[in-house]
Protein backbone atom coordinates (compact mmCIF):
# COMPACT_ATOMS: atom_id res chain seq x y z
CA UNK A 1 0.00 0.00 0.00
CA UNK A 2 1.35 3.45 -0.87
CA UNK A 3 1.84 6.19 1.70
CA UNK A 4 -1.16 8.05 0.28
CA UNK A 5 -3.31 4.91 0.48
CA UNK A 6 -2.34 4.38 4.11
CA UNK A 7 -3.09 8.04 4.88
CA UNK A 8 -6.56 7.74 3.27
CA UNK A 9 -7.19 4.53 5.19
CA UNK A 10 -6.27 6.22 8.50
CA UNK A 11 -8.48 9.20 7.63
CA UNK A 12 -11.44 6.89 6.92
CA UNK A 13 -10.79 4.94 10.12
CA UNK A 14 -10.73 8.14 12.15
CA UNK A 15 -14.02 9.33 10.66
CA UNK A 16 -15.66 5.96 11.31
CA UNK A 17 -14.50 6.00 14.92
CA UNK A 18 -15.67 9.61 15.17
CA UNK A 19 -19.16 8.61 14.06
CA UNK A 20 -19.28 5.98 16.83
CA UNK A 21 -18.04 8.41 19.49
CA UNK A 22 -20.05 11.44 18.38
CA UNK A 23 -23.14 9.25 18.01
CA UNK A 24 -22.70 7.28 21.23
CA UNK A 25 -26.00 6.39 22.95
CA UNK A 26 -25.00 8.28 26.09
CA UNK A 27 -24.11 11.36 24.06
CA UNK A 28 -21.00 12.67 22.32
CA UNK A 29 -17.74 11.81 24.04
CA UNK A 30 -15.06 12.89 21.61
CA UNK A 31 -11.51 13.63 22.66
CA UNK A 32 -8.35 13.26 20.62
CA UNK A 33 -7.14 10.58 23.04
CA UNK A 34 -10.44 8.62 22.85
CA UNK A 35 -10.46 8.80 19.05
CA UNK A 36 -6.87 7.59 18.78
CA UNK A 37 -7.44 4.78 21.28
CA UNK A 38 -10.55 3.56 19.44
CA UNK A 39 -8.83 3.85 16.04
CA UNK A 40 -5.67 2.18 17.38
CA UNK A 41 -3.59 5.07 16.02
CA UNK A 42 -1.21 7.49 17.66
CA UNK A 43 -2.02 11.17 18.01
CA UNK A 44 0.54 11.85 15.30
CA UNK A 45 -1.81 10.27 12.78
CA UNK A 46 -4.76 12.21 14.12
CA UNK A 47 -2.91 15.49 13.57
CA UNK A 48 -1.84 14.33 10.14
CA UNK A 49 -5.45 14.88 9.04
CA UNK A 50 -6.96 17.34 11.54
CA UNK A 51 -5.69 20.48 13.22
CA UNK A 52 -7.73 19.93 16.37
CA UNK A 53 -10.68 18.14 17.93
CA UNK A 54 -13.26 20.66 16.71
CA UNK A 55 -12.17 20.38 13.09
CA UNK A 56 -12.40 16.59 13.46
CA UNK A 57 -15.94 16.77 14.90
CA UNK A 58 -17.05 19.03 12.04
CA UNK A 59 -15.50 16.64 9.49
CA UNK A 60 -17.37 13.68 11.00
CA UNK A 61 -20.62 15.63 10.92
CA UNK A 62 -20.06 16.76 7.33
CA UNK A 63 -19.39 13.18 6.21
CA UNK A 64 -22.58 11.92 7.88
CA UNK A 65 -24.57 14.80 6.41
CA UNK A 66 -23.28 14.03 2.94
CA UNK A 67 -24.20 10.35 3.35
CA UNK A 68 -27.75 11.36 4.31
CA UNK A 69 -28.12 13.80 1.42
CA UNK A 70 -26.77 11.30 -1.11
CA UNK A 71 -29.01 8.51 0.22
CA UNK A 72 -32.16 10.61 -0.02
CA UNK A 73 -31.23 12.07 -3.39
CA UNK A 74 -30.57 8.61 -4.82
CA UNK A 75 -33.89 7.33 -3.48
CA UNK A 76 -35.75 10.23 -5.07
CA UNK A 77 -34.00 9.75 -8.41
CA UNK A 78 -34.71 6.02 -8.61
CA UNK A 79 -38.27 5.88 -7.26
CA UNK A 80 -41.28 5.77 -9.56
CA UNK A 81 -44.95 6.61 -9.10
CA UNK A 82 -46.41 6.16 -5.63
CA UNK A 83 -43.03 5.05 -4.25
CA UNK A 84 -41.62 8.56 -4.75
CA UNK A 85 -42.87 9.68 -1.34
CA UNK A 86 -41.97 6.45 0.44
CA UNK A 87 -38.53 5.83 -1.07
CA UNK A 88 -36.72 8.83 0.46
CA UNK A 89 -38.34 8.22 3.85
CA UNK A 90 -37.26 4.56 3.80
CA UNK A 91 -33.76 5.54 2.67
CA UNK A 92 -33.47 7.94 5.60
CA UNK A 93 -34.88 5.33 7.99
CA UNK A 94 -32.31 2.81 6.83
CA UNK A 95 -29.52 5.30 7.27
CA UNK A 96 -30.39 6.79 10.66
CA UNK A 97 -32.36 4.07 12.42
CA UNK A 98 -30.50 0.99 11.20
CA UNK A 99 -27.25 2.71 12.22
CA UNK A 100 -28.37 4.78 15.23
CA UNK A 101 -24.90 6.31 15.69
CA UNK A 102 -25.31 7.96 12.28
CA UNK A 103 -28.76 9.22 13.25
CA UNK A 104 -27.53 10.58 16.57
CA UNK A 105 -24.63 12.36 14.85
CA UNK A 106 -26.93 13.92 12.28
CA UNK A 107 -29.87 14.85 14.49
CA UNK A 108 -28.82 14.94 18.14
CA UNK A 109 -25.12 15.85 18.24
CA UNK A 110 -25.68 19.42 16.96
CA UNK A 111 -27.83 20.04 20.04
CA UNK A 112 -25.10 19.12 22.52
CA UNK A 113 -21.75 19.40 20.72
CA UNK A 114 -20.39 22.97 20.82
CA UNK A 115 -18.01 22.36 17.89
CA UNK A 116 -21.00 21.84 15.62
CA UNK A 117 -22.57 25.18 16.45
CA UNK A 118 -24.75 25.96 13.43
CA UNK A 119 -23.74 22.86 11.47
CA UNK A 120 -27.18 21.28 11.78
CA UNK A 121 -28.80 24.40 10.40
CA UNK A 122 -26.27 24.47 7.56
CA UNK A 123 -27.50 21.10 6.25
CA UNK A 124 -31.18 22.03 6.33
CA UNK A 125 -31.27 24.03 3.06
CA UNK A 126 -30.02 21.01 1.11
CA UNK A 127 -32.76 18.79 2.50
CA UNK A 128 -35.36 21.51 2.02
CA UNK A 129 -34.31 21.85 -1.63
CA UNK A 130 -34.69 18.08 -2.18
CA UNK A 131 -38.29 18.29 -0.96
CA UNK A 132 -39.06 21.64 -2.64
CA UNK A 133 -37.93 20.36 -6.03
CA UNK A 134 -40.62 17.69 -5.89
CA UNK A 135 -43.46 20.11 -5.23
CA UNK A 136 -43.97 21.01 -8.87
CA UNK A 137 -47.70 21.76 -8.58
CA UNK A 138 -47.17 24.65 -6.16
CA UNK A 139 -46.00 28.20 -6.64
CA UNK A 140 -42.43 28.88 -5.50
CA UNK A 141 -43.33 30.52 -2.17
CA UNK A 142 -45.82 27.80 -1.22
CA UNK A 143 -43.36 25.05 -2.19
CA UNK A 144 -40.65 26.65 -0.05
CA UNK A 145 -42.93 26.94 2.98
CA UNK A 146 -44.17 23.36 2.65
CA UNK A 147 -40.64 22.01 2.17
CA UNK A 148 -39.33 23.80 5.28
CA UNK A 149 -42.30 22.51 7.28
CA UNK A 150 -41.87 18.93 6.12
CA UNK A 151 -38.13 18.90 6.84
CA UNK A 152 -38.73 20.42 10.28
CA UNK A 153 -41.44 17.91 11.14
CA UNK A 154 -39.39 14.94 9.95
CA UNK A 155 -36.33 16.17 11.84
CA UNK A 156 -38.34 16.41 15.06
CA UNK A 157 -39.90 12.97 14.51
CA UNK A 158 -36.59 11.23 13.79
CA UNK A 159 -34.84 12.99 16.69
CA UNK A 160 -37.65 11.88 18.99
CA UNK A 161 -37.45 8.32 17.75
CA UNK A 162 -33.70 8.26 18.30
CA UNK A 163 -33.80 9.80 21.78
CA UNK A 164 -36.68 7.56 22.88
CA UNK A 165 -39.40 10.19 23.26
CA UNK A 166 -41.29 8.78 20.26
CA UNK A 167 -42.05 5.17 21.11
CA UNK A 168 -44.14 3.63 18.37
CA UNK A 169 -43.38 0.51 16.36
CA UNK A 170 -40.99 1.14 13.52
CA UNK A 171 -43.46 0.40 10.70
CA UNK A 172 -46.03 2.73 12.22
CA UNK A 173 -43.34 5.40 12.47
CA UNK A 174 -42.33 4.90 8.82
CA UNK A 175 -45.96 4.92 7.66
CA UNK A 176 -46.59 8.18 9.53
CA UNK A 177 -43.52 9.83 7.98
CA UNK A 178 -44.53 8.65 4.50
CA UNK A 179 -48.04 10.01 5.04
CA UNK A 180 -46.61 13.33 6.19
CA UNK A 181 -44.52 13.60 3.03
CA UNK A 182 -47.41 12.46 0.83
CA UNK A 183 -49.86 14.92 2.37
CA UNK A 184 -47.40 17.77 1.89
CA UNK A 185 -47.39 17.07 -1.82
CA UNK A 186 -51.14 16.85 -2.25
CA UNK A 187 -52.39 19.94 -3.90
CA UNK A 188 -53.32 18.90 -7.38
CA UNK A 189 -51.80 15.47 -7.52
CA UNK A 190 -49.24 13.12 -6.09
CA UNK A 191 -46.15 14.17 -4.14
CA UNK A 192 -43.90 13.82 -7.14
CA UNK A 193 -44.72 13.77 -10.83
Amino acid sequence: MSIDDRRRQRFTTLLDVGTSLLGAPEGPSVSVRAVCRAAKLTERYFYESFTDRDQFVRAVYAQVGERARASIESAVEHAQGDARAEAPVRAFVELVLDDPAVGRVLLLAPLSEPALGGSGAALVPGFVELVRAQLTDRDADDAQLVAVGVVGALTALFAGYLDGTVTVPREKFVAHCVELVSEAGRKTGSFMP
